[in-house]
């Protein structure tokens, strides 16, 4: 069946930044604006932003505090002024900035008297802190202060979980949302035949981001969100089959493997470390001995979720890569490329 031809639109959608501050470390706002769109339009995408800014964008956050010495989290300890639940509220509002996936650990050791602040914290190189005056104890005799800290990045807002916790570990509530607000409003003009609007998008974030850096981020999570409606007319889904449950991304695998097996050995001479992955996800592909794009494609997205801290944003960025400079995908089934003698 033949689809029709349908007019397209000269319009061109042009977006800017029409105002940006810096209220503080931990305070950045940022106005943009986008026209000219149809009447109805700066609603939808208004509201599906919004949702995304607040939702869909990953942050960085202290989630478990860890000392064997404290007997539980409502209890003193003599020489800090502050109680061990006032600590872990201090550090619940330390603002990180990193590219970390998953979870890695922390530490303060100090020794009074004194004020300790976020520039006390140990922390990996991957993990910075935005406000390193940010309060967290004051110890007023020469006692030795020792915790131990996980650092977490992940999307939306965790409660901590007492009942579930360890031993000398207190969980703390987890706020990985870097944008603090977002709000959109709408400017209609002209005549009722051929209204059009602006939308106007407010954001603010805590400094892990500037709020053009979370606007972009927002716009790429929803667009992979909706990349299998994009294809859904070329791909049979079995829900039967889909028994853990996971919700991989549908890719399309474009007629380029003749060209590829033609190409195999400049494939075999393509490091990965000459792509655009981020660290984390190239360390994940070394330890998994993937070092070239040849081994990159013996690989199916199935195949590379079974790597251990191997994610579907993971498989987006080697797609993402892989469509941008080869215009190839990877394979949703695995295939084989071997050489021939």
């Amino acid at each position: 069946m033949l689809r029709e031809e349908v007019a397209v639109s000269t319009r061109t959608l042009q977006w800017k930044c029409v105002e940006s501050r810096t209220d503080s470390k931990r305070l950045y706002y940022g106005r943009f604006v986008l026209s000219p769109l149809m009447k109805g339009q700066a609603d939808t995408i208004g509201i599906a932003m919004r949702r995304a800014l607040l939702g869909e964008i990953e942050g960085t956050c202290i989630t478990h505090a860890k000392s064997e010495k404290i007997p539980h989290e409502y209890s003193t300890v003599a020489g800090i002024e502050e109680s061990v639940h006032e600590i872990l509220m201090n550090l619940k509002e330390i603002v990180l900035r990193s590219n970390l996936y998953g979870t890695c650990d922390a530490s303060i050791c100090f020794k009074g008297p004194g004020t300790i602040t976020a520039k006390d914290i140990i922390s990996p190189p991957s993990v910075e802190i935005v406000d390193t005056t940010q309060h967290i104890a004051s110890l007023t005799e020469p006692i030795n202060f020792c915790i131990g800290l996980q650092i977490e990045r992940n999307r939306g807002y965790r409660m901590k979980t007492p009942n579930n916790a360890q031993k000398g570990s207190y969980p703390i509530d987890a706020v990985f949302m870097p944008v603090r607000n977002a709000n959109h409003s709408i400017h209609s003009y002209g005549n009722e035949n051929e209204k059009q609007e602006i939308l106007f998008l407010e954001i603010w974030t805590n400094g892990s981001l500037t709020p053009k850096e979370a606007l972009h981020e927002a716009s790429r999570n929803l667009i992979d969100l909706f990349i299998p409606f994009i294809h859904a007319e070329e791909q049979n889904i079995n829900l039967e089959d889909n028994q853990d449950g996971a919700t991989l991304p549908l890719f399309i695998f474009h007629d380029e493997l003749t060209k590829l097996k033609k190409n195999e050995i400049a494939l075999k001479w393509i490091f990965i470390d000459q792509s655009e992955l981020p660290s984390r996800t190239y360390n994940c592909l070394k330890r998994s001995n993937i070092h070239t794009l040849l081994d990159l494609l013996n690989k199916s997205q199935e195949d590379l979720l079974k790597i251990e801290h191997f994610r579907i944003e993971d498989i987006k960025r080697i797609l993402g890569i892989l469509q941008k400079h080869f215009v190839i995908d990877l394979p949703k089934n695995k295939f084989s490329i071997s050489f021939e003698s």
